[in-house]
């Protein structure tokens, strides 16, 4: 029974970093961090869907995201986007700047074989990124070897969350 539990149980290299942490790595002091909740109209999801392209596909409406404020400044954007790789789940927390370009991106928790896991190195090869076809595998971003079901869905949830967040920032602006 014991291996049981053991089975079911998070390894430490599956949970990563609490939402809480990843947001204080984010969003250092003197930064600090509201909770925003978007509810877009049909126009704004079909348009977003758009913008993400046909494989990063967006289901929800409702979009929940953290910003990062000192004194009235936005210091960034960080959204967490939740999805399968292969078979089993993996949480990231993608950091948009205010101008929207990845920032940085933070594994949260990875379910799948370690071996799959995307290396930070790879992860960094997404800063400074915008939504632009180049943000791709067949653009400028590398495949990693031997885990392209991983490459496929980081890059997928990056495009997702760069659409959402376009929206997101044209309904903000007054």
């Amino acid at each position: 029974m014991a291996a049981l539990a053991a089975v079911a149980t998070p390894s430490a290299a599956q949970l990563r970093l609490t939402q809480d942490e990843a947001l204080r790595l984010a969003f250092p002091p003197p930064l600090s961090i509201e909770r925003r909740t978007a509810f877009l109209e049909t126009e704004e999801l079909a348009r977003a869907r758009g913008l993400a392209g046909q494989d990063a596909e967006i289901e929800r409406s409702v979009v929940t995201y953290y910003v990062g404020v000192d004194s009235g400044r936005v210091g960034g954007y960080a959204y967490f986007d939740a999805h399968v790789v292969r078979t089993l789940a993996e949480v990231l927390m993608i950091v948009v700047t205010p101008e929207g370009a990845v920032s940085r991106i933070e594994v949260l928790r990875f379910s799948e074989p370690p071996e799959y896991r995307a290396p930070e190195g790879w992860l960094a090869t997404f800063g400074d990124h915008t939504l632009t076809d180049a943000l791709s595998l067949k653009g400028s971003i590398i495949n990693m070897t031997g885990a392209t079901l991983t490459s496929r869905a980081v890059t997928r949830a990056v495009r997702r969350v760069l659409a959402l967040h376009q929206i997101v920032r044209e309904r903000e602006e007054p």
